[in-house]
Protein backbone atom coordinates (compact mmCIF):
# COMPACT_ATOMS: atom_id res chain seq x y z
CA UNK A 1 0.00 0.00 0.00
CA UNK A 2 1.43 3.37 -0.89
CA UNK A 3 -0.02 6.88 -1.81
CA UNK A 4 -0.94 7.14 -5.15
CA UNK A 5 0.06 10.85 -6.00
CA UNK A 6 0.94 14.15 -5.10
CA UNK A 7 3.62 15.30 -2.48
CA UNK A 8 4.25 11.89 -0.79
CA UNK A 9 3.87 9.90 -4.33
CA UNK A 10 5.29 6.14 -3.96
CA UNK A 11 5.59 6.44 -0.14
CA UNK A 12 4.83 3.19 1.41
CA UNK A 13 2.43 2.48 4.23
CA UNK A 14 2.41 0.27 6.75
CA UNK A 15 -0.83 -1.31 8.62
CA UNK A 16 -1.87 -3.12 11.45
CA UNK A 17 -1.15 -7.15 11.46
CA UNK A 18 -4.03 -9.21 11.74
CA UNK A 19 -7.97 -8.96 10.39
CA UNK A 20 -9.31 -6.69 12.70
CA UNK A 21 -8.81 -3.59 9.88
CA UNK A 22 -9.24 -3.73 5.86
CA UNK A 23 -6.91 -1.12 4.70
CA UNK A 24 -8.81 0.22 1.31
CA UNK A 25 -7.74 -1.68 -2.05
CA UNK A 26 -5.41 0.02 -3.92
CA UNK A 27 -7.99 -0.48 -7.48
CA UNK A 28 -10.60 1.25 -5.26
CA UNK A 29 -8.58 4.18 -3.83
CA UNK A 30 -7.40 5.06 -6.83
CA UNK A 31 -11.06 5.13 -8.45
CA UNK A 32 -12.23 7.15 -5.55
CA UNK A 33 -9.32 9.73 -5.59
CA UNK A 34 -9.91 10.11 -9.46
CA UNK A 35 -13.59 10.72 -8.84
CA UNK A 36 -12.81 13.53 -6.51
CA UNK A 37 -9.11 14.50 -7.86
CA UNK A 38 -10.64 18.34 -8.29
CA UNK A 39 -12.38 18.58 -4.99
CA UNK A 40 -9.12 17.72 -2.39
CA UNK A 41 -6.79 20.92 -2.01
CA UNK A 42 -7.50 23.12 0.78
CA UNK A 43 -9.85 20.54 2.27
CA UNK A 44 -10.02 20.15 5.50
CA UNK A 45 -10.62 16.08 5.82
CA UNK A 46 -12.17 13.74 8.29
CA UNK A 47 -11.36 10.05 8.19
CA UNK A 48 -13.47 8.75 10.51
CA UNK A 49 -12.39 5.20 10.72
CA UNK A 50 -8.75 5.84 9.61
CA UNK A 51 -6.64 2.40 10.25
CA UNK A 52 -3.87 2.89 8.44
CA UNK A 53 -4.65 6.68 7.61
CA UNK A 54 -4.35 5.80 3.93
CA UNK A 55 -7.46 8.27 2.84
CA UNK A 56 -6.43 10.75 4.93
CA UNK A 57 -2.62 10.34 3.99
CA UNK A 58 -3.80 10.32 0.26
CA UNK A 59 -5.84 13.25 0.56
CA UNK A 60 -3.07 15.59 2.46
CA UNK A 61 -0.45 14.25 -0.20
CA UNK A 62 -3.00 15.99 -2.67
CA UNK A 63 -3.07 19.02 -1.03
CA UNK A 64 -5.69 19.21 1.49
CA UNK A 65 -5.23 21.78 4.20
CA UNK A 66 -5.33 19.59 7.15
CA UNK A 67 -7.11 16.29 8.25
CA UNK A 68 -8.76 14.51 11.95
CA UNK A 69 -7.86 10.87 12.39
CA UNK A 70 -10.16 8.97 14.10
CA UNK A 71 -9.98 5.53 15.15
CA UNK A 72 -11.29 3.34 18.44
CA UNK A 73 -7.82 1.52 18.32
CA UNK A 74 -4.83 2.80 19.89
CA UNK A 75 -2.90 1.04 17.59
CA UNK A 76 -4.16 2.08 14.62
CA UNK A 77 -3.54 5.72 15.81
CA UNK A 78 -0.04 4.89 16.61
CA UNK A 79 0.39 3.75 12.69
CA UNK A 80 -1.43 6.52 11.32
CA UNK A 81 0.72 8.89 13.21
CA UNK A 82 3.84 6.65 11.70
CA UNK A 83 2.64 6.73 8.04
CA UNK A 84 2.41 10.78 8.58
CA UNK A 85 5.97 10.85 9.97
CA UNK A 86 6.71 8.86 6.88
CA UNK A 87 4.63 11.24 4.40
CA UNK A 88 5.94 14.40 6.00
CA UNK A 89 2.13 14.95 6.84
CA UNK A 90 2.53 14.53 10.99
CA UNK A 91 2.37 18.39 11.17
CA UNK A 92 -1.13 18.88 9.41
CA UNK A 93 -2.77 16.06 11.06
CA UNK A 94 -4.97 15.71 14.18
CA UNK A 95 -5.23 12.10 15.82
CA UNK A 96 -7.90 10.93 18.34
CA UNK A 97 -8.51 7.36 20.07
CA UNK A 98 -12.19 7.38 20.18
CA UNK A 99 -15.39 5.84 18.83
CA UNK A 100 -17.05 7.26 16.06
CA UNK A 101 -19.81 7.83 18.15
CA UNK A 102 -17.94 9.27 21.24
CA UNK A 103 -16.21 11.59 18.54
CA UNK A 104 -19.41 13.21 16.63
CA UNK A 105 -21.04 13.70 19.94
CA UNK A 106 -18.00 15.47 21.62
CA UNK A 107 -17.07 17.36 18.50
CA UNK A 108 -20.75 18.40 17.61
CA UNK A 109 -20.47 22.28 16.89
CA UNK A 110 -16.84 22.29 17.26
CA UNK A 111 -15.41 20.53 14.14
CA UNK A 112 -16.46 20.81 10.62
CA UNK A 113 -15.31 18.99 7.31
CA UNK A 114 -15.90 19.37 3.95
CA UNK A 115 -14.37 15.92 2.91
CA UNK A 116 -15.03 13.29 5.00
CA UNK A 117 -13.94 9.37 4.04
CA UNK A 118 -16.22 6.85 6.09
CA UNK A 119 -14.72 3.21 5.93
CA UNK A 120 -15.37 1.23 8.71
CA UNK A 121 -15.10 -2.55 9.51
CA UNK A 122 -18.35 -3.87 7.45
CA UNK A 123 -19.12 -6.25 9.78
CA UNK A 124 -20.22 -2.94 12.36
CA UNK A 125 -23.07 -1.89 9.70
CA UNK A 126 -22.82 1.71 10.35
CA UNK A 127 -22.00 3.96 7.59
CA UNK A 128 -25.35 5.34 7.57
CA UNK A 129 -25.26 6.18 10.98
CA UNK A 130 -22.32 7.77 10.87
CA UNK A 131 -23.36 9.94 8.31
CA UNK A 132 -26.87 10.75 9.76
CA UNK A 133 -24.84 11.58 13.25
CA UNK A 134 -22.37 13.93 10.92
CA UNK A 135 -25.65 15.38 9.50
CA UNK A 136 -27.52 15.76 13.00
CA UNK A 137 -24.02 17.23 14.82
CA UNK A 138 -24.01 19.61 11.99
CA UNK A 139 -20.20 18.79 10.92
CA UNK A 140 -20.69 18.82 7.30
CA UNK A 141 -19.84 22.11 5.50
CA UNK A 142 -22.55 23.05 2.33
CA UNK A 143 -20.71 21.33 -0.27
CA UNK A 144 -18.62 18.29 1.38
CA UNK A 145 -18.01 15.73 -0.77
CA UNK A 146 -18.82 12.49 1.82
CA UNK A 147 -16.63 9.30 0.92
CA UNK A 148 -18.82 5.59 1.94
CA UNK A 149 -17.12 2.60 1.95
CA UNK A 150 -19.21 -0.03 3.25
CA UNK A 151 -20.43 -3.78 3.28
CA UNK A 152 -23.13 -4.33 0.56
CA UNK A 153 -25.57 -4.52 3.13
CA UNK A 154 -25.45 -1.74 4.86
CA UNK A 155 -26.72 1.43 2.86
CA UNK A 156 -29.93 0.10 1.94
CA UNK A 157 -31.58 2.72 -1.16
CA UNK A 158 -29.30 5.37 -1.47
CA UNK A 159 -31.69 8.05 -2.67
CA UNK A 160 -34.06 7.02 0.54
CA UNK A 161 -31.20 7.86 2.94
CA UNK A 162 -29.35 10.65 2.40
CA UNK A 163 -32.18 13.62 0.71
CA UNK A 164 -29.52 15.80 1.64
CA UNK A 165 -26.74 14.44 -0.59
CA UNK A 166 -26.65 14.30 -4.30
CA UNK A 167 -25.39 11.21 -5.44
CA UNK A 168 -21.80 11.42 -7.38
CA UNK A 169 -20.88 7.90 -7.38
CA UNK A 170 -22.36 4.56 -6.43
CA UNK A 171 -20.47 1.79 -7.21
CA UNK A 172 -19.96 -1.94 -6.42
CA UNK A 173 -16.58 -3.75 -6.40
CA UNK A 174 -17.24 -7.64 -6.28
CA UNK A 175 -19.56 -8.83 -4.22
CA UNK A 176 -18.79 -7.09 -0.77
CA UNK A 177 -17.89 -3.48 -1.09
CA UNK A 178 -19.98 -0.64 -2.17
CA UNK A 179 -18.94 3.03 -2.08
CA UNK A 180 -20.49 6.02 -2.55
CA UNK A 181 -19.37 9.24 -3.10
CA UNK A 182 -22.03 12.51 -1.99
CA UNK A 183 -22.07 15.54 -2.43
CA UNK A 184 -24.28 17.77 0.88
CA UNK A 185 -26.82 20.09 -0.17
CA UNK A 186 -27.97 21.16 3.26
CA UNK A 187 -26.82 24.61 4.77
CA UNK A 188 -24.01 24.23 6.86
CA UNK A 189 -24.18 25.23 10.93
Amino acid sequence: MKIITGSAKGKRLVTLEGNDTRPTSERIKEAIFSSIQFDVEHRNVLDLFAGSGQMGLEALSRGAADAMFIDSSADAIAIVKQNARATNAFDRGRYLISDYRNYIRKAAGRDTFDLVFIDPPYAMQCCAEAVDRLVSARMLRRGAIVVLECGEEDLGVPSERFGAFEVLKDTRYGRMTHVLILLYHAEEA
